[in-house]
């Protein structure tokens, strides 16, 4: 079923959206959504495959008071509620999954612990598909993380609601096997006063494309966007975002930092972000910035402010890409430090501020342990 009308969009907000695959065209990589992805490395998740037989598991420990975890059948009328795919592999993924996880958070639930949840695929010989309901009560507080793991080629959505009062923070890690493919839309859709802080994390797999959009129902929302990403020889990761301001005095923040090493690591950011002609009042900003560590390596960073109403508090947007900074390592090499050392303790700090932002000590510990693995072995 279409949605809206397939007459070409003005606006970001005009983009076609339906669950039906059928009613997006073929992909032939010349689109605007698309010229940065490599389509054939999607292993026909672009639609031209059909059928799943590649599976992936979800696993969780014991939950705390005022969490649940369970699954929902196709037809439960949540599923759909909040996201409508506007891409071809979004609405492929939709009517692939047989039913959703749903990870839901009672009303008033002050939840200390955080909740993990880790999905694990199987192999990515097969397409596998699939669908997250995260359901988050008035006045809730919540950390969740859903950590990506293993082999799989997956379409995957999920569809985060946070009602009014309630706070999320939600952590994604893909960090998939050298084999690994995903395609995610993952979109939050917020009610009055409530606040979402989504922290990205990209390490491995060998492509992985990743849409994250927000969604404001009433005022004083907010929204803080964090990616934190690392790109090897070969890797391919791709980070999108839309965050559509459509009613008044609601806040986005935005900042993603990735670094890159290797022959063909390739790292796309696009950030769009759209002030309607209601959203009067917004406060958002925007900003990218890469590291490029070795030649060969390529970033494409690409910031969009669409403003339909000048009666805002403010907005912008930047984007900065580079190699080391010799001062820096001139600094540091000044004080007895080796260079190796010293171009690592560069990178810590790069990434530091963002990596705090999430609220786990030992995801922090063990992703700041990745991140030097893969410094040690390329020998910077």
């Amino acid at each position: 079923m279409t949605t809206q009308a397939s007459a070409p969009p003005t606006t970001k907000s005009q983009a076609l959206r339906s669950y039906d695959v059928a009613d997006f065209p073929a992909l032939t990589g010349q689109e605007e959504e698309w010229r940065f992805t490599p389509l054939k490395r999607l292993r026909g998740l672009t639609g031209e495959a059909q059928g799943a037989t590649g599976t992936i598991r979800h696993e969780y420990g014991d939950l705390p008071a005022g969490v649940t975890i369970g699954r929902i059948a196709k037809d439960d009328p949540r599923v759909g509620s909040v996201l409508t795919p506007f891409d071809r592999i979004s609405a492929l993924a939709y009517g692939g999954a047989g039913d959703a996880l749903l990870v839901q958070v009672a009303r008033e639930a002050v939840v200390g612990a955080p909740v993990t949840v880790r999905v694990t695929g199987d192999g990515a010989d097969a397409l596998a598909f699939g669908h997250t309901f995260v359901e988050v009560g008035r006045f809730a507080e919540v950390t969740l993380v859903l950590e990506h793991v293993g082999s799989a080629t997956l379409a995957d959505n999920v569809e985060v609601t946070v009602a009014d009062g309630a706070k999320l923070t939600l952590v994604t890690v893909a960090d998939w096997a050298e084999d690994g493919v995903q395609a995610q839309h993952l979109k939050v859709k917020l009610g009055r006063d409530a606040k979402v802080v989504h922290v990205q994390v990209s390490l491995g797999g060998d492509l992985v494309r990743q849409y994250t959009s927000v969604e404001y129902t009433d005022r004083g929302g907010e929204a803080e966007l964090y990616g934190v990403y690392f790109a090897d020889s070969g890797q391919h990761l791709e980070h999108r975002q839309l965050v559509d301001h459509s009613v008044p005095d609601c806040r986005s923040y935005v900042g993603y930092r990735g670094a890159l090493q290797g022959q063909s690591a390739h790292t796309v950011w696009v950030g769009d972000v759209l002030i309607q002609a209601e959203a009067t009042g917004t406060d958002t900003y925007e900003i990218n910035r890469n590291l490029l560590l070795t030649e060969g390596a390529r970033a494409d960073s690409v910031p969009n402010l669409e403003i339909e109403t000048g009666e805002i508090a403010g907005a912008g947007h930047a984007s900065a890409t580079g190699r080391f900074d010799d001062e820096q390592l001139f600094y540091l090499m000044a004080r007895g430090i080796p260079e190796g050392e010293a171009r690592r303790l560069v990178v810590r700090g790069f990434f530091a501020e963002l990596i705090n932002k999430i609220p786990v000590e030992e995801l922090r510990e063990r992703l700041g342990a990745a991140i030097e693995e893969r410094l040690a072995k390329a020998g910077a």
